[in-house]
């Protein structure tokens, strides 16, 4: 029995950078688990989308893929519109099995990941307790995801950092720079702003 093929799903992006760095994803996946087809595709904005490669790895006769949603929260990309595509890909394809595995996070492995974003900022681990870090996500209107953000805030505090503040830059309160704002004005000697996103674009920018 062949392995599964493993589809990353991407939001996608009018910014090119977006779709570079799921591409670029995809090929250090690739790099890491060479006996592993890695495919990529897009809700919108950017090709190749879901349809197209779910049909065309049916007519390559692959018989399971397991659909990796790229996103940090489990919000209504991940609830509803991917799962709408690939009932909707199935359908036409019916010998194709299709599986949905969660999204990324909540996950130890990311806040490692911020915190190594830190570092490579400049930060060391003797400013941590002067140091009020922003986790700016690009935000949402779920409320599972927006109490997800908070959570991951109010943990990661417990790790020496002076404070964290979630914050978002669009659809949910407060903003970025209004958390920046805060921390300034409760005195908090140095603000480190932490995106939480995966790749670059215009909210991140923001």
């Amino acid at each position: 029995m062949s392995a599964p093929t493993l589809l990353i799903i991407a939001h996608g992006s009018r910014d090119p950078r977006h779709a570079a760095t799921v591409d670029a994803l995809r090929a250090r996946v690739r790099s890491l688990r060479p006996g592993l087809r890695v495919e990529a595709a897009f809700l919108e904005f950017n090709a190749p989308r879901v349809p197209q490669v779910l049909a065309r790895l049916a007519a390559e006769d692959a018989t399971e893929v397991i659909a990796l949603p790229l996103l940090l929260t489990r919000a209504f990309h991940a609830k509803t519109d991917i799962p709408a595509v690939l009932r909707e890909a199935t359908a036409r394809h019916p010998r194709l099995s299709v599986r949905q595995a969660e999204v990324l996070g909540p996950s130890p492995l990311l806040v490692d990941a911020l915190e190594r974003r830190l570092h490579e900022a400049g930060l060391r681990p003797a400013d941590r307790s002067s140091t009020g870090v922003v986790l700016a996500s690009a935000g949402s209107t779920d409320p599972e995801a927006i109490a997800v953000i908070a959570e991951i805030a109010r943990e990661w505090r417990h790790t020496g950092w002076c404070a964290v503040r979630p914050a978002f830059a669009s659809a949910s309160l407060p903003r970025t720079e209004d958390a920046v704002r805060a921390l300034r004005a409760e005195g908090v000697a140095r603000v480190a702003v932490a995106p939480y996103v995966i790749a670059p674009g215009r909210l991140p920018d923001r």
